[in-house]
């Protein structure tokens, strides 16, 4: 089984005038003001997993600011799953600094979705205080053995929209602080796992973390597969593509000509996901 553990799809509504949102959502507007910035929907997602044979995909909105355009957004996440009930698989997506983050997540889970992701911080950095913010959230999480994806980069290297300034100490920070929860950090984690070769502590911090290959052909060449395997194990990595920015086939021959087992290739391309997300 091949599971895409990190797609964004949205409405139509948003992906038809996208312009609409932007002097209000910044962090939108970051991301997705360029012409070439690609959008997807439910429908589209499912022609380009057929093409790949990808079996499910775990799919997410946006963190809006806007609480009612973060209620339609995580609606349509809904919907989504119940008309592609045996290909989709949802998060509760919303800004971490929003209040009633943690009630929104609790709604979506009640809905029917299955974890909470992938959230970031485009305007701010990975502090205290957005660690604060997400407490209550990550409790509900862990009482309900649900996972949270947080939005991770490198913290050295090219500029890129959505890459923001966030250090290895932040990273490790917010894995310290919600190290008994389960937590997918995206785009590799910006390179923490290497950490896991540290003798004290760090094992122990980051043994319930995940890490996704989303945007890994942007980012790493493809010998990161390999390095990774060999310091956290084939099992704590997840297949992720960030579609639509990239589709699964790019994905597929880097992670081919990794020269991993062919054990370590089933655990990321999905057997990892279905331990780690019930019922799926």
């Amino acid at each position: 089984m091949i599971i895409d553990f990190h797609t964004h799809i949205f409405p139509n509504a948003i992906r038809e005038n996208k312009e609409k949102y932007f002097k209000k959502e910044p962090a939108f507007k970051l991301l997705y003001q360029s012409p070439n910035a690609k959008m997807a929907g439910a429908d589209e997602l499912i022609t380009d997993m057929n093409k790949a044979k990808v079996n499910i995909s775990v799919i997410f909105g946006f963190p809006w600011k806007d609480m009612e355009l973060t209620k339609m957004h995580n609606d349509y996440i809904i919907e989504s799953v119940k008309k592609y009930k045996n290909r989709l698989c949802g998060f509760a997506c919303f800004d971490m600094y929003n209040s009633n983050g943690c009630k929104e997540a609790q709604r979506c889970v009640e809905a029917g979705l299955s974890g909470v992701g992938e959230l970031a911080c485009y305007e701010s950095e990975l502090d205290n205080n957005v660690i604060n913010k997400l407490k209550p959230t990550a409790r509900f999480c862990k009482d309900k053995d649900i996972a949270m994806m947080i939005h991770t980069n490198e913290p050295i290297g090219h500029q890129y929209p959505g890459k923001i300034k966030m250090t290895l100490s932040q990273i490790y920070n917010l894995a310290k602080n919600f190290s008994e929860n389960k937590i997918i950090l995206a785009h590799w984690g910006g390179g923490i796992f290497f950490y896991n070769l540290c003798k004290k502590e760090t094992k122990d911090i980051l043994k319930n973390i995940y890490f996704d290959t989303a945007a890994s052909p942007f980012l790493y060449d493809d010998k990161i597969y390999k390095s990774a395997v060999d310091i956290i194990g084939s099992e704590k990595i997840l297949f992720g593509t960030d579609y639509p920015l990239l589709k699964a086939q790019r994905y597929f021959k880097e992670i081919n000509s990794a020269e991993l087992s062919e054990k370590d290739i089933k655990n990321i391309l999905g057997d990892n996901a279905a331990a780690l997300i019930k019922g799926i």
